[in-house]
């Protein structure tokens, strides 16, 4: 069964064909920096590697860029579309509607549509690949995988807010979570890798997904617990443009003092805040290199970054009882030696002891980068939603 997967972020497209069930990945690839004149296209089979900078406006550009080479006469790996048997769509936001992965049909996309308020650097992007896909591989199933998912585990005291019993029992409102394919890729491989190394702990862990969007979820025996992210993909971390944790009354303030409207609110929280609203800069990458030329708003910023971060470690610590590894992942978790190496500095009270060598090495494997004398693995383990969206799609289709 050939399986196309379409990941889209906030900022970004990953994209893998793999054939079903061997798990056989024919080509993959990423768009990323989308919306800016630089953004970077990848396309990568057995026999051809591209890579190309060029202006990528939104989603629905790379998506049918992604499409033109799929199908290109000369490096694309399927002559017709009709070789492809489903779509498999990473969705982020499934509110109370859903809990699995299921087929999209006209009632699935207007539910998606729906909770755009929840999730509008993500649920949008979401539907317009959806879209795309459909006028693309006409005669392929489309099924939604949410992030969601994953999350449904977390027990009651986690996910209710101190509001209203209300606003939960008809409203809806509570913590539901997000990167929940990741978290579930990167935790069951975390598991089988400790258990394997002969590491008889393995249950308390916490992963750390750091990209444009971040998040951290505390995973007791395979299952999520907690997580930074709530109600939408906003709170918790610092992330690229989205601010994170922050008082509510800083909101109330803005509106009622300063004179701003709630959308200008939003769109600040949302898109002029985080790393962005810090720096100048929305790209970590861009972001370290200022730092090391000595920009000290980039150092702050990274400090701060980092020190959300290690505060959430303190505390899902405590939610677990205990702590036998962190993992990152995600472009920046897996990328960034800089951004590790501040998260696991003056961390010994919770077992931790960073191998700087480790560290920085490169490796698209399962690594450690801990000392031996570690208590706490400390793992950088390269997450790929797509596989576990493949097998996902798959076991919908067969069941």
């Amino acid at each position: 069964m050939n399986i196309v997967i379409i990941n889209s972020g906030s900022s970004s497209i990953k994209y893998q064909l793999i054939n079903m069930p061997d798990n056989e990945v024919i080509c993959s690839g990423m768009i990323d920096r989308i919306g800016l004149d630089t953004s970077n296209l990848s396309y990568i089979t057995k026999n051809h590697r591209i890579e190309e900078v060029l202006p990528i406006a939104n989603h629905k550009i790379g998506l049918e860029k992604i499409a033109q080479f799929l199908m290109d006469v000369t490096v694309g790996v399927i002559k017709s579309t009709s070789e492809i048997d489903a779509v498999g769509h990473r969705v982020v936001h499934g509110g109370s509607s859903f809990s699995n992965t299921v087929i999209i049909d006209e009632e699935v996309k207007i539910k998606i549509k729906q909770l755009f308020g929840l999730a509008p650097l993500h649920n949008p992007a979401n539907l317009e690949g959806i879209a795309v896909a459909e006028a693309i591989f006409g005669h392929a199933k489309q099924v939604a995988v949410f992030d969601t998912a994953f999350h449904q585990t977390i027990p009651v005291v986690a996910h209710k807010y101190a509001v209203p019993n209300s606003l939960l029992t008809e409203n809806k409102i509570r913590v539901y979570g997000f990167h929940g394919t990741s978290h579930k890729y990167v935790s069951e491989n975390a598991i089988q890798y400790l258990k394997s190394n002969s590491v008889n702990k393995g249950s308390n862990i916490i992963t750390i997904h750091l990209g444009n969007g971040c998040s951290m979820t505390a995973i007791k025996e395979g299952k999520s617990i907690d997580h930074t992210l709530g109600f939408g993909p906003m709170n918790g971390l610092i992330m690229g443009t989205r601010s994170g944790d922050i008082d509510q009354s800083v909101i109330f303030y803005l509106v009622k003092s300063l004179g701003y409207s709630l959308e200008e609110v939003e769109t600040m929280l949302q898109k002029q805040s985080g790393m962005l609203g810090l720096t100048g800069f929305s790209d970590l990458r861009d972001i370290e290199s200022n730092a090391e030329q000595g920009n000290k708003d980039c150092q702050l910023a990274l400090a701060m970054n980092a020190y959300r971060i290690k505060k959430y470690i303190g505390s899902y610590t405590a939610a677990l009882n205990g702590l036998d590894a962190i993992v990152f992942t995600a472009g920046i978790g897996e990328n960034s030696s800089y951004i590790r190496k501040l998260v696991c500095t003056d961390m010994e009270y919770f077992g931790m002891e960073l191998d700087d060598a480790k560290n920085e090495m490169r490796s698209k494997e399962i690594r450690e980068i801990n000392s031996p004398e570690s208590k706490t693995k400390i793992l950088v383990i390269p997450t790929n939603e797509e596989i576990e969206i493949a097998n996902q799609v798959y076991e919908l289709l067969l069941s």
